[in-house]
């Protein structure tokens, strides 16, 4: 068992912070001494580590209790998300630490801003919430695929990486060519139909996932060809204005 005083040195999470969280019932200490000490045991601990794993991706603390306070909520997945993220956050990094490098060597002369640029982090993070989060879409994720057996949700997944083959058939296209919009159009209507309703912000950031890199990014072109997920995550982009 750990005072909150050695829990606050060993996690960096402040002692006041630590309070606020038993006070709004997120965290509560394992047990009390008998001066009224807060003490926390090994279980306490791991549950900090998701709280703050969930802050990182910028749930709210009323979100992140709901979540752990759901028996059936996936907590593997949310991890995924954020290995994803901290993955993108790296690259920002190391974005801005070449750019500094630049400046130190040739001084500002290149008016170049892109180094700066969050959106990919900000677009995955608002997409996790959407989807894992208990938002009405995820709530919409769950009933929808509840009751599918693994050959279900296997078929599923395969059948829209179908749409994405269809995509890489049009690269020959401009990605606001009208047939190629229809193909954005089918692809929302099929997300709607088997997962959840999907809303132009939610394709919009879907469409960020698809560019972003990683095992979407090529298990998109896999299907479609080189250059299948860039092409899409355009035509997605020109949809949703």
């Amino acid at each position: 068992m750990k005072t909150v005083s050695e829990v606050s040195r060993l996690s960096g999470v402040s002692v006041r912070t630590l309070h606020y969280y038993d006070k709004i019932g997120l965290l509560k200490p394992t047990a009390m001494t008998e001066a009224g000490y807060r003490l926390y045991d090994d279980a306490a601990l791991e549950k900090l580590q998701y709280i703050m794993l969930y802050r990182e991706l910028e749930f709210s603390l009323t979100e992140i209790k709901e979540m752990l306070g759901c028996k059936d909520f996936d907590r593997n997945r949310i991890l995924d998300q954020q290995i994803q993220l901290l993955t993108l956050k790296k690259e920002h990094i190391e974005n801005l630490i070449t750019f500094a490098r630049g400046i130190r060597l040739i001084g500002v002369k290149n008016m170049e801003f892109s180094a700066f640029n969050t959106k990919e982090i900000d677009d995955y993070a608002a997409q996790a919430k959407a989807l894992y989060g208990k938002t009405d879409a995820y709530k919409e994720y769950e009933q929808k695929t509840g009751n599918m057996s693994k050959d279900q949700v296997n078929q599923t997944g395969q059948d829209m990486m179908k749409l994405f083959v269809e995509f890489g058939q049009m690269l020959d296209k401009e990605p606001g060519d009208g047939a190629v919009q229809a193909q954005v159009k089918k692809l929302q209507d099929y997300i709607t139909e088997h997962f959840y309703t999907c809303t132009n912000e939610i394709l919009s950031c879907l469409g960020q996932m698809y560019r972003g890199g990683g095992s979407m990014t090529e298990n998109i072109d896999k299907a479609g060809g080189a250059g299948t997920a860039e092409f899409a995550a355009e035509a997605i982009e020109i949809y949703c204005k």
